[in-house]
């Protein structure tokens, strides 16, 4: 049987950024990808069932009422705590990679060169912890 491919959100304002990060992905590895401007867009298709969600931390490149990463994280969540969302932010703080930990975020990246290969090596570890979770699952059912 052949594994599903890994579904994607990439939730980011910034349309340069986002299509470079898409094309990254997709020569990368086997992902079904959707791609959205606004948290709004992202979740009027949660129903879709992201495996992971990248999503941007500003978010008011479009609109400046648009609602920001962290709002749409507490949203996601609201939805469905289980989804993994990673955190990007031009923003090199530390106050900022800690707000986004408080709100239940995967992991938190910075925008720079090397951001696509980190979000590679954290759903690596997304699906490594999946994967043991559904056979932990497996296993304490055959007790």
């Amino acid at each position: 049987m052949k594994d599903e491919k890994i579904k994607l959100f990439l939730v980011d304002d910034d349309a340069v950024f986002l299509k470079s990060l898409e094309i990254e992905f997709l020569q990368h590895a086997d992902f079904t990808i959707e791609t959205y401007a606004t948290g709004e867009l992202c979740m009027k298709s949660l129903s879709h069932n992201p495996d992971v969600i990248i999503l941007d931390y500003l978010l008011d490149g479009i609109s400046k009422s648009a609602m920001n990463g962290i709002e749409t994280l507490d949203k996601i969540k609201a939805f469905n705590p289980d989804i993994p969302v990673v955190m990007l932010s031009g923003q090199d703080k530390i106050d900022v990679a800690i707000n986004c930990m408080h709100h239940r975020a995967f992991d938190y990246v910075v925008k720079s060169e090397t951001a696509f290969i980190r979000l590679q090596k954290i759903i690596t570890t997304i699906f490594r912890y999946k994967k043991m979770e559904k056979e932990l699952s497996w296993y304490m059912e055959r007790m």
